[in-house]
């Protein structure tokens, strides 16, 4: 069976493309190939992956009107047609959402190749809600975006794929719990905060965690790991760098993020599909501050899921503030047994054989 899996854009975007890949490779022996666009994350991680892959010229579909959304349609002409020969001859293509996957589908339904669609968020987006007219079928990480495709189109509730790493910290947590005490130089004796705004940082998250700390700063029961982004630890590192209790650590960026998930007690972060389907599959209760400017506001929807499972506590951008953070902090990470409830809530929320159901989806319409 050849697939050919077509998205990408940010991180979050390409790990559940790659674990899908895993999947086909190992459950049904599939030959892989990837498209994305050339200038996406998808162009480094998906070789560092082991599968080939394929850029091509991409553009986001636009709303407004502007000098990009009329060009738009052009560069998408010529990417469906560089993609032509790419998907010919494949027994099916998967479109992962968002621009990168339309020019791979468009060629796929032009040669008559079958599709299916996979989309992450709560709220569909433009581009799935077009193409799912055209798709065999459409797995979906939340119950919630079924109602938002047209009426006759296929839908599946897959789960999100989740990376081969990740899925390994509810039976091997202790394990590599005692590596990230050592890795992330933490101390074993005090409760975990890991604090992240996805695989690109998030500013304001990273501005109102810094001042928090002087709220939290007598607190030495508490650490937090705080994964700033690349261009914003010194946001966080200043407002470290004074006499406290409270143990802080600030990185850039980790590749590793089944250790941060290993020893969190308790997560503050985003809500992107990726970092919901990881954190719930691991059993970790959260504060989730959904990034506002998201395509219709679909973080939000995410983490209404969350919230509505019991496993998640919701603070809009809009009212985040230092002090009402700490608060937020110090409230849940004095009440334990809170803590576990939602851990537990966000464990039966979450779905850890999504890549399984996704293949099995992707298997069907290649039959």
């Amino acid at each position: 069976m050849r697939v050919v899996i077509a998205g990408g854009g940010t991180a979050g975007h390409v790990f559940p493309a790659v674990a899908l890949a895993d999947r086909l490779v190992a459950d049904h022996g599939a030959e892989v190939e990837f498209i994305g666009s050339s200038s996406g994350q998808e162009a480094s991680l998906v070789p560092a992956a082991g599968f080939a892959f394929h850029g091509v010229a991409a553009t986001p579909l636009r709303r407004e009107l502007s000098l990009a959304s009329a060009r738009a349609p052009i560069v998408a002409l010529g990417s469906v047609r560089a993609c032509g020969p790419l998907v010919r001859g494949a027994h099916v293509v998967v479109g992962m959402g968002g621009y990168a996957s339309v020019p791979a589908v468009l060629a796929a339904r032009r040669s008559g190749v079958p599709v299916v669609l996979h989309e992450q968020n709560a709220v569909p987006g433009l581009a799935n809600r077009l193409l799912g007219r055209v798709a065999a079928s459409v797995g979906l990480s939340f119950a919630d975006a079924a109602a938002r495709f047209p009426a006759g189109v296929v839908v599946a509730l897959t789960g999100n794929p989740v990376r081969a790493q990740v899925r390994t910290v509810p039976s091997s947590r202790d394990a590599l719990a005692a590596t990230a005490w050592d890795t992330l130089d933490l101390d074993p004796g005090r409760s975990t905060i890991v604090v992240f705004g996805g695989s690109q940082g998030a500013l304001h998250l990273d501005q109102a965690i810094a001042g928090a700390l002087a709220r939290l700063g007598d607190r030495d029961d508490l650490q937090l790991l705080v994964l700033t982004g690349r261009e914003k630890l010194e946001v966080v590192a200043r407002a470290a760098d004074r006499p406290m209790a409270l143990r802080v650590r600030a990185l850039p960026y980790l590749d590793r993020m089944e250790l941060a998930y290993a020893v969190a007690d308790l997560a503050v972060a985003r809500a992107g599909a990726t970092s919901i389907a990881e954190l719930s599959l691991c059993g970790i209760p959260s504060i989730l501050i959904p990034y506002p400017h998201a395509t219709d506001d679909h973080q939000t929807a995410n983490a209404r899921e969350l919230v509505r499972a019991g496993a998640a506590v919701l603070c809009p951008d809009a009212e985040l503030s230092p002090n009402g953070l700490a608060t937020d902090i110090a409230t849940l990470m004095d009440d334990p047994a809170r803590r576990t409830t939602m851990g537990e809530c966000a464990s039966a929320w979450s779905t850890p054989d999504a890549d399984v159901r996704l293949a099995a989806l992707v298997r069907e319409a290649a039959s």
